[in-house]
């Protein structure tokens, strides 16, 4: 009997495309569903042509696997990973390996690691972007783990992944145990800051300039052309260009103003702090869906709580001019907070992170794809050891003349009450980077004054107690 090659378990959107991924590159593939119905859908759709093995038991499953067995777990994060490996541990030889494709929490990736690894089994976690179309067509993957499996499972990973403009495939491997999956865990931190600047900049035009959605979608679709090239930006356009059948209205006009997370970038703000790693525009990203979702809240509070009651009185297409800077300077320096936080987490955890191959596998196929990760690739590349992406020529050539744009467009939203905490923390943590000097210097004295918890000197060594009074 033919053995497959791979076998993936969770036919959900992203197993069922995946599987479908490796079996258009040649790959024979076995699929398994806890619900039967979807397995026999998906057989009897495909064909019988295709390279699709169907399974109803895992020990099938198993079974119609080559040695050693690659199974991608594409089944929901936490306790379901956990159910799936326990049950799936009586079939399983020392060698075979274990990928898990979705959004689990690294420490949970070190864990299983750690457990697995004294039965020989090579456990990988493996971070996928890219949504149901990039699963399909091509997604940017991050395998972390062992490097043998790594080596057994390059060839296809490589086939399946998404391609870079110079062809390049959009995998690598990461790094040991959790890496894959801390990194996809930063990867989506760096989407939601992201995507809350292009939310906020949406929100600055629209009550600024009264801009419909259609007006709106011109200029994103405009601004995809340059320097601001991403998924996200034209992703934008399109939601905004989107009118609905029923009322003939732009959709995004009727969609509730409540924005869920599923917490990678709650988890990404967390270790940030546990690790001291600045980033506080991710942070103020998850703050805001935090807010978003008092709904009932903001309504009562906006009938009670006074702000400014100006209205925008200077030139719109100077607005504009200024704003697509403004997006421009707070995008770069939200994916720097994002490299500097995977920059510590390399040192901390001994992952060992290529910060130019991770740039270089965004550049497509995943949700943060845009033209900014070249250049970002291409600094990491030629300094190796940059401490912060600010400090590269490119993108310190870019803020000086982008940021005075960002303040400008900041003071225009702070005159009218429009909140725009992305920015502010973007431009905040800018100022705060290049400061030769900051307040600290008084927290530690107020430190010492009610805690003896001591201080250093600027003009002498040693470690100093003042009894203030």
């Amino acid at each position: 009997m033919r053995k497959a090659n791979i076998g993936v378990v969770g036919l959900g959107v992203m197993g069922h495309n995946l599987a479908l991924n490796f079996e258009r590159h040649g790959y024979w593939v076995a699929v398994y569903n806890r619900t039967a119905e979807k397995t026999r859908n998906m057989i009897a759709s495909a064909g019988p042509e295709r390279r699709l093995i169907g399974t109803f038991s895992l020990e099938e499953l198993c079974a119609n696997l080559e040695r050693p067995r690659r199974i991608l777990l594409m089944v929901q994060a936490g306790q379901a990973v956990d159910e799936m490996i326990t049950s799936l541990r009586p079939f399983l030889q020392s060698g075979d390996i274990l990928i898990d494709g979705g959004n689990s929490y690294f420490q949970d990736t070190e864990r299983r690691h750690e457990t697995l690894k004294g039965a020989g089994i090579l456990y990988v976690g493996m971070g996928i972007s890219g949504g149901e179309e990039g699963a399909l067509w091509g997604p940017s993957l991050m395998p972390g783990g062992p490097l043998q499996a790594w080596e057994s499972l390059a060839p296809m990973l490589r086939d399946i992944a998404a391609k870079a403009e110079d062809g390049e495939p959009c995998v690598d491997y990461i790094g040991p145990r959790g890496a894959g999956h801390y990194v996809k865990m930063v990867h989506n931190g760096i989407e939601y800051a992201d995507m809350q600047l292009i939310a906020e900049t949406y929100d600055l035009l629209k009550r600024a300039l009264g801009l419909s959605a259609p007006q709106l979608a011109e200029i994103f679709a405009e601004w995809n052309q340059g320097e601001l090239q991403s998924y996200l930006i034209q992703i934008t356009a399109e939601v905004l260009r989107k009118i609905d059948e029923e009322t003939g209205q732009p959709l995004v006009d009727l969609i509730m103003d409540e924005a869920q997370q599923k917490g990678t970038g709650k988890w990404t703000s967390q270790n940030a702090l546990d690790i001291g790693a600045a980033v506080p525009t991710i942070s103020a990203a998850v703050d805001m869906r935090i807010l978003s979702a008092l709904k009932q809240e903001r309504v009562q509070a906006s009938q009670v709580l006074r702000g400014p009651t100006q209205t925008f009185r200077g030139d719109p297409e100077h607005l504009l001019h200024l704003t697509r800077k403004a997006l421009y300077a707070s995008k770069i320096i939200a994916y720097a907070q994002g490299m500097g936080l995977l920059r510590q987490a390399s040192q901390e955890y001994g992952y060992n992170l290529k910060l130019d191959r991770l740039a270089a596998i965004w550049r497509a196929g995943c949700i943060i794809r845009a033209r900014l990760l070249s250049d970002i690739t291409l600094a990491y590349q030629r300094e190796p050891g940059l401490v912060n992406l600010l400090l590269a020529p490119v993108f310190r050539e870019a803020l000086a003349s982008h940021h005075n744009a960002l303040r400008e467009v900041l003071k225009i939203g702070l005159d009218l009450g429009i909140p725009m905490m992305g920015m502010s923390t973007a431009l905040a943590y800018y100022d705060a980077y290049r400061s030769a000097r900051l307040p600290a210097n008084l927290i530690q004295a107020q430190r010492d004054y009610f805690g003896a918890h001591t201080y250093r000197r600027l003009d002498r060594e040693g470690i100093f107690h003042t009894q203030w009074t």
